[in-house]
């Protein structure tokens, strides 16, 4: 059972003829705090969305081909050749840029006579900074479609160039989410975008989501429109052959969190407000009994093939099922969104001092986004399992453990201890300290939680500044 904490005596809704709860309720049975009437303070509603997905060893070679549909099919087809390109944008970084997967890219698009230009200039975790060069860099060409060749920061990027040149008048805060942005709506459609991703993680392709670091802040933020989603994501498991060890550790960790934040958010029909006309239907709406197939599923494959894809590059089926759980758990939580774990991994990111990371080519510092993510998860799931314990003893025990004598009121402590051999067993950092913080530093990093609320919202257990810090205290050290 949910159970939703409030100031005020909490009561059952189950003499509510509103949409929002005259209908059947998923498996678990919800409670709501008092308030509710049927003007329909929260939704009543979610809806799917994703990126149409091609997954296939060497799959890759079909982004330039001519699909030989009869001309009443052409429309349909998603290929650059068929979707009349006539000159495309190649984003990747500087490391992929002379990797096999690039290379496959190029040679698809050679064969098949598609003019192309590379922009090779992405960093690794963009900044404002980066993505305002890489709209620049668009804005002074006439693309009629995008490739992007990477990871999420590379998938990322080029999303907001495509969607920057696309409203070429519009100021680079008008999109970006409030309160940090203005958070307007996008209006206009975007030009096709293939996405090809390289590292089994972000499940960019599948979403609408570009996430960057606002420097001025020191913590990240993003654009969230259903209108960024990939038109194709090219899901080609070859790619992830290349992956460091440790990079492969980290994107797994935001597989992991993706579907644990997404099964454990709170449900959409308890998130407000209930918007006044579906176009403002956020795409981070809550958990949804669609989400919930895709994270649980996800959860399965991380449990078994995680851990021997990071100790075996050569692990084909390995790396191959983590690239599809990186998909599944893009879709759960492309539409039922992430929360406290991803809040709090914004300044942790973006407030990095000194840290090298392991198996990162990069000459910045750099905590990578699944390893800031996943070093405050023991303590995030122990604080919000109260609200919801059933549905964190069942992740537990897909992920593992034994949880047939734990009891509900143990269950935050329990998936905590869980979560935290997992970490070990694949020699995590012993927590915030180990990649350059120490208690000094959780002012800074709750300030630059605050401003999250996009996802934070979307905790099953509300929060006040005094838990933030007590859960970023707690994560200094796991061991």
């Amino acid at each position: 059972m949910w159970r939703r904490f409030t100031t005020t005596t909490t009561t059952q809704t189950a003499r509510c003829r509103c949409p929002a709860h005259s209908h059947m309720q998923p498996a678990h049975a919800y409670q709501q705090g008092a308030g509710h009437d049927c003007g329909r303070k929260t939704d009543y509603a979610f809806e799917m969305a994703c990126s149409n997905i091609r997954y296939g060893e060497g799959v890759t070679r079909e982004i330039g081909m001519v699909l030989w549909f009869p001309p009443t099919l052409q429309k349909h087809t998603l290929d650059l050749k068929n979707l009349g390109a006539r000159y495309v944008c190649l984003m990747t970084d500087r490391n992929l840029v002379r990797l096999p997967p690039v290379r496959a890219v190029l040679e698809s698009l050679s064969r098949q006579g598609v003019k192309y230009e590379c922009y090779d200039s992405v960093r690794v975790e963009p900044t404002d900074s980066s993505f305002k060069a890489a709209i620049d860099f668009v804005k002074r060409r006439d693309f009629d479609a995008y490739v992007a060749v990477g990871g999420g920061s590379v998938i990322d990027t080029c999303k907001a160039a495509n969607l920057y040149s696309c409203h070429p008048e519009a100021d680079f805060l008008d999109f970006v989410n409030a309160p940090i942005g203005k958070g307007k709506a996008v209006t206009r459609s975007l030009k096709p975008l293939i996405a090809v991703p390289t590292t089994a993680g972000t499940g960019s392709e599948t979403t609408g989501v570009a996430i960057f670091d606002f420097e001025d802040l020191k913590a990240k933020t993003g654009i969230a429109s259903r209108s960024l989603k990939p038109t194709l994501g090219i899901v080609d498991p070859l790619h992830t052959l290349h992956m460091p060890a440790q990079v492969t550790a980290n994107s797994g960790f935001d597989v992991l969190c993706h579907a644990l934040e997404s099964y454990t958010a709170l449900p959409y029909n308890l998130r407000s407000p209930c918007p006044p006309n579906p176009l403002n239907r956020p795409a981070y709406q809550g958990s949804n009994p669609i989400s919930d197939v895709w994270a649980r599923h996800a959860l399965r494959m991380v449990s078994k093939f995680l851990k021997r894809a990071v100790r075996d590059p050569g692990d084909v089926e390995a790396r191959s099922n983590m690239h599809l759980a990186s998909v599944f758990a893009g879709i759960g939580f492309g539409n039922a969104g992430v929360h406290l774990c991803h809040g709090m991994s914004y300044p942790i990111a973006g407030n990095v001092k000194t840290h090298k990371a392991r198996g990162y080519s990069v000459e910045h510092p750099l905590v990578p986004h699944g390893l800031s993510v996943v070093l405050t998860s023991p303590a995030v799931f122990a604080f919000t399992a109260n609200m919801c314990p059933e549905r964190h003893l069942e992740a537990a025990e897909i992920l593992g453990a034994d949880v047939k004598s734990v009891k509900t009121e143990d269950a935050g402590r329990w998936f905590g201890d869980t979560l935290r051999k997992i970490l070990f067993d694949l020699e995590v950092e012993d927590g915030l300290s180990a990649v350059g913080y120490s208690k000094e530093d959780i002012p800074a990093l709750v300030e630059g939680t605050i401003p999250q609320e996009r996802v934070t919202k979307l905790s099953p257990r509300s929060h006040t500044e005094e838990d933030l810090t007590d859960l970023f205290a707690a994560s200094m050290k796991l061991y």
